[in-house]
């Protein structure tokens, strides 16, 4: 954050105003602490810790002068849809966050003061390298709610080299974490919440602690790239935010904010990962922020990491580009995304971005809870057209369940593990053009093939299949229309995608989450991507959709993919990377 958002003098445009207008539901209340999970692939030595505030409108996610955090469930499952759906409204500073440089540093060549090659780093351009490494973690304990109100402990590099001669020497591939304990004790339900941020900013209790400009500097002198913090902003208060800011990030620098749960891991050891939506030209990005503890399979990515054999698998999101599902026909779309500017930074001399955008645009997670209806739900209350293929459903793969879990509920263990591509190229232009809208299916005995050819898929595997579409086609519009346009309406053969019968034999071998570089998991065909999601659903299954670029993916890939950590939220807009 920079100064002048400390003072609260920011101004939202009155037409970005009206443009965030919403009905926001009302959501239950969830434990935002950490939850520390069995690692998958059959390492029990190792564990997964959730590092990740909860987003909801009732708890201070957003930045105090900010535009709120919204989410609207505005399709639901019903005579209208068969499945769950929602509108988010958020800007990149939003629960525990990623900063990127161009947050503070202004482009080469600008002409404005603090330009540099750091300013053209935007969120599609760090490396994917940058969003993880070795866990080194600062305990900053003594500083929490030390201080006179409205200002900060500072956090200088005097603490630093003392870490370092009782440790080790800091370098290249370590992330050193600021743990205070800040988010622990102040990120409660408001108003209650109000002091994580509102009340430091107007100078009504403590600030948070941070790291002095002179504490990145030497950082930089470390060759260290990423740090994280559990306070609400890297920056010090009162004025020191941006000094703080620009510190860091003229060197390249990347870093999580507003992190909670840091003293679960170990000093040093622990494999960390922050990562968000590829929003392509943000400054920052709201993320997701977890750590594997234990075990070989923490030391086999940090010593990825320090390789930096690291492969970004997502899409990056824009207004330009097919980022959200357009529907078949007309008036079947669903919301559209879209980058809304409010305020400036006087620092970069340009507005704030935030976007207004489906739960289920780019890379994203499809929880059970996207096509199955609660509990208690009356199945005459789907469209009559819906309540038969449910009945076909339910004579051939036996009852569709009910679920509850949306995206904050989904382990993010269960998004990670070893990944096993499985090549479905060769299904394209396999389906004659009388026969569309439809797409090639991918069948048991694809996925048998495969394992004929590569051995047994494993329990805790992440299959993952591959088309190319997302390569081919994930092109800026109009020309992106060939990637889901044309295919739901029958002018191109759609995509190849799973049917109910390939998801019911990989939840027999044990698989929990199955992905694809495709749009859907589902298909063009409704009734046929219907019994998909159902299939998943019905058998504790998550889906990863809209990746790309697997062709760099070597045959010992670690995947990995987290989505934002929303309540409520029946989609999940995230990240995929994969270690080698």
């Amino acid at each position: 954050m920079t100064p002048t958002q400390y003072r609260g003098k920011l101004t939202v445009q009155r037409s970005a105003a009206a443009a965030l207008l919403a009905a926001v539901a009302v959501l239950l209340l969830i434990d935002h602490r950490p939850l520390a999970r069995p690692a998958q692939a059959g390492d029990e030595s190792s564990r997964f810790v959730d590092l990740s505030l909860l987003v909801a409108p009732d708890y201070p996610c957003t930045w105090p002068t900010f535009p709120a955090f919204q989410i609207n469930h505005y399709q639901q499952i019903g005579p209208r849809s068969a499945y769950n759906s929602d509108i988010l409204v958020m800007d990149g500073n939003t629960g525990t966050q990623l900063d990127v440089p161009a947050h503070s540093v202004t482009p080469p060549n600008s002409g404005f003061p603090n330009a540099g090659w750091a300013g053209a780093v935007t969120t599609e351009k760090v490396p994917a390298w940058q969003f993880v490494g070795e866990a080194c973690v600062v305990h900053c304990t003594d500083l929490l709610d030390s201080t006179p109100n409205g200002r900060s402990g500072l956090i200088t590099q005097e603490r630093i080299k003392l870490w370092e001669k009782k440790n080790r020497p800091l370098g290249p591939g370590d992330v050193v974490l600021f743990r205070s304990g800040f988010s622990d004790k102040h990120y409660k339900p408001l108003p209650e919440g109000r002091g994580f941020a509102a009340d430091p900013v107007a100078g009504k209790s403590p600030g948070w602690p941070g790291p002095d400009p002179g504490c990145m500097e030497y950082l930089a002198t470390r060759k260290v790239m990423t740090l994280g913090i559990d306070s609400t902003s890297m920056g010090p208060m009162p004025d020191l935010a941006e000094p703080t800011h620009y510190a860091g990030l003229k060197h390249g620098m990347i870093w999580t904010e507003s992190a909670t749960g840091l003293g679960a891991l170990p000093t040093t050891g622990a494999f960390y990962c922050m990562m968000g939506p590829k929003h392509v030209g943000d400054p920052y990005s709201e993320g997701r922020a977890f750590a594997i503890v234990g075990g070989p399979l923490a030391k086999r990515l940090i010593a990825s990491a320090r390789k930096k054999n690291v492969v970004d698998l997502s899409v990056g999101l824009a207004d330009n580009l097919p980022t959200s599902w357009p529907g078949r026909g007309v008036g079947n779309h669903r919301q559209a995304y879209m980058t809304i500017f409010f305020g400036k930074n006087p620092n970069t001399r340009t507005a704030f971005p935030m976007h207004m955008f489906d739960s289920n645009a780019g890379t994203h997670l499809v929880p059970p809870a996207y096509a199955l209806p609660p509990k208690g739900f009356d199945s005459k209350n789907y469209a009559p057209n819906v309540q038969e293929w449910l009945s076909e459903y339910e004579k051939k793969y036996g009852p569709r369940g009910t679920s509850d879990v949306t995206a904050e509920k989904v382990p993010i263990a269960q998004t990670c593990g070893p990944a096993r591509v499985i090549d479905v190229k060769h299904l394209l232009g396999t389906i004659p053009k009388d026969q569309w809208p439809a797409s090639p299916e991918i069948t048991k005995a694809e996925i048998q093939k495969h394992e004929k050819k590569y051995g047994p898929l494993k329990a805790g595997d992440i299959v993952i299949f591959q088309s190319g579409w997302s390569d081919q086609y994930y092109k800026p519009l109009p020309k992106g229309s060939a990637c889901m346009e044309e295919p739901l309406n029958g002018t191109r053969e759609g995509w190849p995608a799973p049917g109910p019968d390939a998801i019911q034999y990989l939840a027999g071998k044990g698989i929990r989450c199955v992905a694809t570089d495709a749009p859907s998991l589902g298909g063009v065909e409704p009734k046929r991507a219907l019994w998909t999601y159902w299939a998943l659903g019905s058998n504790g299954m998550v889906g990863v959709e809209f990746l790309t670029n697997l062709s760099n993916l070597p045959g010992d890939a670690y995947f990995l993919f987290a989505a934002g950590k929303i309540q409520g939220c029946h989609g999940g807009p995230g990240r995929a990377i994969a270690l080698h």
